[in-house]
């Protein structure tokens, strides 16, 4: 049986403006197993950093608890920040120090770090510790704060939006990282808004949405909804938008000049062979939007029953 890591019951924070009361998080039963990388996905403001912040015990909830570790959140928060990693949306750290003396720094505040893993991490991504934090940029603090939680090899690693200005590039070495982390037995919670980000390393993912869990998937269950974008350029002249919307799996094509933008689902294959007595002068494909995912998925009013929820185990879990 799976040990979980992070559990929590009935987790809520509800803020109350002299307008109305604002339901950041409404009553999430959440578990994360032992030595899974869990993606938690929702577009902006849909409560990720809200739940990273009541499972690090940096704000207090309204109703409902957790645990991470086997510990409660609340009465053992300094002892479980020993054994967390954490790397926040927004990450400010001293301007005037470099990045080795921050690393020093917040390793003797952790009771020491091991300086030949910290020179590893920086030079699988390409880091140069010896700036200072103000001429960093927006990637390389980024990558300064993942050295920083992955430095003591914490048990749980909690990151909120990790690759939000990294590259292509470091972006697959932190994917890299991450599976590293997992095979060694350890587990990562890590939130985002970029569906391919998730899809990349993640086990399973939650899907938040205005502040409710609405499922837990495993990442292949994901696919089911998955469509792209194709945006055909032509030439001379361009199929009509019936002969396109006749193809199987085609729908919202658009025109505009000599381009045709269409939805495709399934194989490319039957618009390929449609499009062949057309000169084809350029093809991109796109990959949906979460929130394009999210309509496909739910629907625009959300799950039309319960049976979109029960995706393990008859539960969400």
């Amino acid at each position: 049986m799976a040990t979980a890591v992070i559990q929590t019951d009935q987790l809520s924070k509800v803020y109350q403006t002299r307008a109305k009361e604002i339901r950041a998080l409404d009553k999430l039963n959440l578990t994360v197993n032992e030595g899974e990388i869990f993606g938690y996905l929702g577009p902006n403001g849909a409560g990720k950093t809200t739940t990273i912040r009541l499972l690090l015990d940096i704000i207090r909830p309204t109703v409902g608890k957790a645990q991470m570790l086997g510990m409660d959140t609340q009465a053992k928060s300094v002892e479980l920040h020993q054994h967390i990693g954490f790397l926040p949306g927004e990450l400010n750290l001293w301007r005037g120090l470099t990045g080795k003396q921050v690393i020093a720094y917040i390793g003797q505040l952790r009771g020491g770090v091991d300086m030949t893993y910290v020179h590893q991490l920086a030079e699988q991504l390409e880091f140069d510790m010896s700036l200072r934090v103000r001429t960093y940029s927006t990637g390389n603090k980024r990558k300064l704060g993942l050295i920083i939680a992955m430095m003591s090899k914490p048990q749980l690693l909690i990151l909120d939006e990790p690759t939000s200005g990294l590259d292509p590039l470091m972006q697959q070495t932190f994917n890299q990282l991450m599976r590293e982390v997992r095979n060694e037995g350890r587990t990562v919670f890590l939130s985002s808004h970029v569906l391919s980000e998730v899809q990349a390393i993640c086990d399973r993912v939650a899907i938040l949405r205005s502040g409710q869990l609405k499922a837990v998937e495993r990442v292949t269950d994901l696919t089911h909804a998955k469509f792209h974008w194709v945006t055909l350029g032509f030439k001379e002249a361009v199929p009509t938008i019936s002969e396109l919307t006749a193809i199987e799996g085609v729908s919202d094509v658009t025109l505009e000049d000599h381009s045709l933008r269409l939805r495709l689902i399934g194989d490319f294959a039957p618009l390929l062979s449609a499009v062949q007595p057309y000169y084809v002068a350029d093809m991109r494909v796109e990959d949906p939007t979460l929130e394009e995912i999210f309509l496909a998925f739910y629907g625009n009013n959300g799950p039309a029953d319960n049976s979109v929820l029960q995706v393990e185990g008859g539960k969400v879990s």
